[in-house]
C-alpha cells in the first residue's frame, strides 16, 4: 500500500455499511464508491469491502466498480467458497482477507478455523496468490490459528480485536488487559512466523491506541464504527480523527 504513517501503521477503511444503508431503500443511494473516494481524501491507505453470500450490503456491481476506479488498494473479504474464488481470480484485487461466514451472523463473528480448513483452504490460498493477490486470513489471536496460518501459505494475518472491544466495551478491567496481551503474544508470533500483521473488527476511537501501540501490528481495519460517526460529523473528519490517533499512539509506543 502506498501510505504509511508513523512507524509503518496503515489504516483501510471498510465501507460495508454504507451500502448497507444503500440497501434499506434500495436504490444508488448512499454510494459504496463515493464514500471510498472520501475515506482515501481523509487519507485511508486502502479500502475494503466484503461481498457476502447473501450479498447483504456490498454487491457484484459495487465490486466492479471499485476495482475499475479504486486509487489505492482493494482489500476483498470473503469467504473461501468456489464463487468466491472465481470473482477474486476476475477481478484480482490488491488483497483477499478470507474470513468465516455464517448467514444467521449479523457480522463475522470470531476468527476463521484455519486448522480445520485442510486442503480446500490451502487450494484457495494457492490460487489466489498465483494470481498475485495478497492473501490474509481473519483469525483470532491464539498460537495454532497463527501456525496454522503461515503453514497454508498466507501472506496476512488479520487479527480478530471483537473480544478486547467487547471488554472494553464493558468496562472489564482485568479482561480488557488480558484481552490486549493475548493479542501482543498473537501479533508477536505471527510475525515471527514471517506473517503480515494486521488487526481489526469493532475498534472505536476509545479502543484503537492500545491496539495501534503493538508494534507489530501494521494495518487497522476500521469500518462500522467510522460509518457511523460519519452520520454526525462527516466521512472525510471521522478518517482524519481515526488516523490522527493512531499516530499519536504508534509515535508514542515504546
Amino acid at each position: 500500500m502506498n501510505s504509511i504513517i508513523g512507524n509503518g501503521l496503515r489504516l483501510g477503511v471498510n465501507i460495508d455499511h454504507v451500502a448497507t444503508i444503500r440497501n434499506a431503500r434500495g436504490g444508488r443511494h448512499p454510494d459504496p464508491l463515493r464514500a471510498a473516494h472520501i475515506a482515501i481524501e481523509g487519507g485511508a491507505d486502502g479500502i475494503t469491502a466484503h461481498l457476502r453470500e447473501d450479498r447483504r450490503h456490498i454487491s457484484d456491481f459495487d465490486i466492479d466498480r471499485l476495482k475499475a476506479e479504486l486509487t489505492r488498494p482493494l482489500n476483498l473479504e470473503m469467504a473461501a467458497t468456489e464463487e468466491m474464488l472465481a470473482i477474486s481470480l476476475r477481478h484480482v484485487p490488491h488483497a483477499c482477507c478470507l474470513v468465516p461466514e455464517r448467514r444467521e451472523e449479523r457480522t463475522t463473528e470470531g476468527g476463521l478455523d484455519v486448522a480445520g480448513g485442510g486442503e480446500r483452504l490451502a487450494k484457495v490460498i494457492g490460487e489466489l496468490k498465483n494470481a498475485g493477490i495478497r492473501v490474509s486470513l481473519f483469525i483470532e489471536a491464539d498460537e495454532k490459528a497463527i501456525e496454522a496460518s503461515a503453514r497454508v501459505g498466507a501472506d496476512i494475518v488479520e487479527l480478530h480485536t471483537g473480544a478486547y472491544c467487547d471488554k472494553a466495551l464493558a468496562n472489564d478491567i482485568a479482561g480488557v488487559a488480558s484481552e490486549l496481551e493475548r493479542l501482543k503474544r498473537g501479533a508477536a508470533l505471527a510475525k515471527a512466523e514471517g506473517l503480515e500483521v494486521h488487526a481489526g473488527h469493532g475498534l472505536t476511537y476509545n479502543t484503537v491506541e492500545a491496539v495501534a501501540r503493538i508494534k507489530e501490528v501494521q494495518e487497522l481495519n476500521i469500518g462500522h464504527f467510522l460509518i457511523g460517526e460519519a452520520v454526525f460529523g462527516g466521512l472525510k473528519a471521522s478518517v482524519q480523527h481515526m488516523l490522527s490517533m493512531m499516530l499519536a499512539a504508534r509515535n508514542g509506543a515504546g
